[in-house]
């Protein structure tokens, strides 16, 4: 399994937030108001409908107004948080449950014109009545819309269809609904691909199964049978295309009917697109199309990806301050332009996994829309033509993504790149050369192949057509095979020459953003099956091959780093799961922030943790009022049973998790996520974490470089003494030990020579030599002024390490002060108790003998 190197803590946007709120003072407590708003059940109907939603009124009002439509399946209460933040900054803030949602009542139109989008021009219209919105004419309020994925297309078809809207910011959503749930990536001639992620966008494509299927189960229950809340010509069309597989005039023409695709030129409000780079449901192309649309009706716009989407996360909450300040600005008329151009989201070199931290390009301009084409670099292919076939009905299928999963992902799990899986039989690949140098892909590459009808054994060859699925993998020396974001191309081409002659076709890959490593290989692997989508059920067998000019044609958006980097905090370790995350902005003020929460009278002590806790949903209260101290020159041992809370206090320490009460100091500073003082502290903590086709020096001088400090502060090659590796050194650390990584992982804590250095089971791994080593190196450090913080289970050898020992037990404060007075507190240390063990009598008697059985 890779681990990943750790290089810096999450500087996380909760960070941002807080200094961009250390200049202004708290906001006065938004108020609410539930309300009903009636609107006409659909066109030239007297009944009506009734709309559940809730007014959030800022503490100054009249003031501009912004409606939030929520996600598919939500109601207002999905959006209740972005609406109180939004309240918070001073607009009036319309939430609403959409028809056939939450309490609203009325059946679901899919975003239909003639019903939710009616809806939500009858919103702007209640708003225009009330004295709480300012208004810039009779009727006409000042208001944005915003919303994500289903809300996304209303705020987009909303904007297409009444003026009034003077603001908008869509997310992860799609441009065409027909494209989205019928995508097709086949064209016969190559693409003249002017944006970085334009899709083929061709007819009769292959049915999305899975996420149609996740999104229509998501549907409310209703009296309607299996239609649930749907309107009969919806639930008729999910019907037919599940059952068929395949798209009718019928279902075609109802989906572009609720697509922004359709109404997007008459766009003229200021626009901020947001779409997400894990997205297998409204990829990357829909957003591109909606920004050449958009820009060609000369729409203010700016374009963001970021690392998140259906598949890995929302926003968070910097990107939501990007939301906040884009509506700032054009409808309070506050602060700073935010511009326009666009902005992407670049994985760390270390990987894509979830917590693994990202970074930020900025380009000045949407790429192609200025009227400079894409840039894209060219890579050979190798590999012969290969037989491919689809089995019966099928079964089995390869595996690309699994819809819907995410959302029951654990907190920090961003995406499911490595559960991609190809079955053998089905599958024909073709491979790039190891790159010489990396490269970053930004958009959707192409390639040209050829297909050819061959027999199968069972039935005659297919020369009704082939519906194929396209993916392009990272492949590391290892081998080891990464798909991002669990992107699929799927074509449907034909019909094939029944004499066996080949149809050439162009495949317009899904659009990711991937840093490939120097080294690697892309590999672009054509199969048969795909478990997400609707397949033939006759079987088939094709030969696939490279066109003559079938080179890969990767897109790369050059830009520049949005931001500098905050003070970092060495860590080591960590799950195997680290952040390198970028400034987003808001740096005096976070260090004017950070700088009012100092105690000076604490500016010489280490740590002071103060009636620290940590509650988690569900009742579990992980630290409970822990307080304790530690000094200079103090190795301080952090003692407890599994399940005592000090991974938790650790975690706490780092910034990593926030505490629910009580607080931490270090040398005065309170600590927190992104906190400057945090740049003082190294730290090893829950196993090390190394790139394994690097040496161990090498990781060493990588992992300082990506902190951003002079090389000449890092002292590598004390660390490396410390490390006490030898030669090995500069061997690969894939072929280290487990006791070599975790000596590297702590030389690497003290890299910088922290003046506080946290030690999470230092010696796990380590032989009785390397151990008394460890130990005496731990008491050197101490001894130059530092402070030694270690987390162990190991009582001989905190006992023979340490000064002072803290004790825990279920989350609380047993005991604190040195070893001796532990051990006298314990009533230890008399007849017949071995000196070297009279910690582990006094541990035994403070929390008791079953805590550790």
């Amino acid at each position: 399994m890779l681990v990943v190197l750790v290089v810096t803590i999450v500087i996380a946007a909760v960070g941002v937030m807080l200094a961009i709120r250390a200049a202004v003072p708290d906001p006065q407590p938004v108020t609410t108001e539930n309300v009903t708003i009636d609107v006409p059940e659909g066109p030239g109907s007297a009944r009506q409908v009734h709309l559940d939603a809730t007014m959030y009124r800022p503490a100054v009002t009249p003031a501009p107004a912004v409606l939030v439509a929520h996600g598919f399946g939500g109601s207002k209460k999905s959006v209740s948080t972005e609406a109180t933040a939004l309240a918070r900054r001073g607009f009036v803030v319309l939430a609403w449950s959409a028809r056939g949602f939450g309490a609203s009542t009325g059946q679901i139109g899919l975003d239909s014109p003639d019903y939710e989008v009616a809806d939500a021009r009858a919103l702007v219209d209640w708003l225009a009545k009330r004295p709480e919105v300012v208004r810039d004419g009779p009727g006409d309020p000042r208001v944005g819309v915003t919303g994500a994925s289903y809300g996304g297309a209303l705020a987009l078809l909303l904007a297409g269809t009444d003026r009034r809207v003077d603001a908008l910011v869509p997310e992860i959503t799609w441009n065409d609904l027909s494209q989205a749930l019928f995508p097709n990536a086949a064209s016969p001639a190559p693409i003249p691909a002017a944006t970085p992620a334009a899709g083929s966008f061709a007819p009769d494509g292959v049915f999305k199964r899975d996420w149609a299927g996740y999104f229509f189960g998501a549907g409310p229950a209703g009296p309607g049978g299996l239609c649930g809340r749907f309107r009969p010509q919806v639930c008729a069309a999910y019907v037919q295309a599940a059952t068929t597989g395949g798209p009718t005039p019928e279902i075609m023409d109802l989906l572009r009917g609720s697509s922004p695709a359709m109404v997007a030129g008459n766009i003229t409000a200021p626009t901020l697109l947001i779409q997400g780079e894990h997205d297998t449901l409204f990829g990357l192309d829909q957003a591109d199309a909606t920004a050449r649309q958009l820009a060609s009706a000369g729409t203010p716009l700016k374009v963001i990806w970021y690392a998140g989407g259906h598949d890995g996360g929302e926003p968070d909450a910097a990107l939501q301050e990007q939301v906040g300040t884009w509506l700032d600005y054009h409808l309070r008329r506050i602060g700073e332009d935010p511009g326009t151009g666009f902005d992407y989201q670049v994985p760390g070199i270390f990987g894509t996994r979830g917590g693994v931290a990202h970074r930020t390009v900025h380009v000045p301009a949407y790429p192609g829309l200025d009227g400079v084409p894409v840039q894209r670099r060219e890579l050979a292919l190798h590999g012969g033509p290969q037989p491919v076939v689809r089995p019966p009905g099928g079964s089995p299928a390869a595996l690309s993504s699994l819809p819907g999963l995410s959302a029951a992902l654990p907190t920090g799990a961003t995406s499911l790149d490595g559960v991609a899986m190809d079955l053998p039989g089905q599958t024909a690949t073709f491979s790039t050369d190891p790159l010489p140098d990396p490269l970053e892909v930004a958009g959707a590459s192409q390639i040209r192949l050829q297909v050819a009808a061959a027999p199968n054994g069972i039935t005659p060859p297919p020369t009704e057509g082939a519906v194929l699925f396209v993916k392009l993998y990272d492949v590391g020396p290892d081998g080891r095979r990464t798909l991002p974001g669990g992107a699929v191309a799927p074509v449907r081409i034909g019909p094939l020459a029944a004499d066996g002659a080949p149809t050439e076709f162009t495949v317009t890959l899904a659009g990711v953003v991937r840093p490939i490593q120097a080294g690697h290989r892309l590999e672009v692997a054509v199969t048969t099956t795909d478990r997400g989508y609707a397949l033939p059920p006759q079987p088939g067998g094709y030969t696939v091959s490279l066109a003559p000019d079938g080179r890969l044609a990767a897109p790369v958006v050059p830009g520049e780093q949005a931001a500098s980097p905050l003070p970092v905090v060495q860590l080591a370790g960590l799950g195997a799961l680290t952040a390198l995350v970028v400034a987003l902005g808001g740096f005096a003020a976070l260090r004017r922030r950070h700088a009012e929460d100092a105690d000076p009278a604490l500016t010489d002590v280490p740590l002071v943790v103060s009636g620290l806790t940590k509650r988690y949903p569900g009742g579990l209260t992980a630290v409970d009022d822990l307080s304790f101290r530690v000094e200079h020159g103090q190795v301080l041992g952090l003692l407890g049973p599994n399940g005592a809370g000090k991974t938790t206090v650790l975690r706490m320490l780092m910034g990593l998790v926030r505490p629910t009460g009580g607080e931490l100091r270090a040398f005065g500073h309170r600590v927190s996520a992104g906190s400057p003082v945090l740049s003082r502290i190294g730290s090893f903590v829950e196993g090390p974490g190394f790139l394994p086709h690097l040496t161990g020096a090498a990781n060493l001088r990588l992992y300082w470089a990506a902190t951003g400090r002079p090389a000449a502060d890092a002292g590598i090659e004390e660390a490396l003494e410390i490390a006490g590796l030898g030669h090995a050194v500069h061997r690969r650390v894939a072929t280290y030990s487990q006791g070599m990584r975790q000596r590297l992982a702590i030389a690497q804590a003290m890299l910088g020579k922290p003046d506080l250095l946290v030690l999470d089971e230092p010696t796990n791994g380590l032989d009785p030599p390397q151990i008394h080593a460890m130990r005496e190196v731990l008491r050197d450090y101490a001894a130059r002024g530092a402070t030694v913080l270690v987390s162990s289970h190991l009582l001989a050898e905190v006992e023979q390490t340490c000064s002072h020992v803290v004790v825990m037990h279920r989350g609380r404060l047993v005991a604190a002060g040195t070893v001796a007075e532990i051990v006298a507190a314990a009533g230890v240390g008399v007849d017949g108790v071995d000196a070297r063990h009279q910690l582990e009598e006094a541990f035994l008697q403070l929390v008791g003998q079953g805590a550790i059985e």
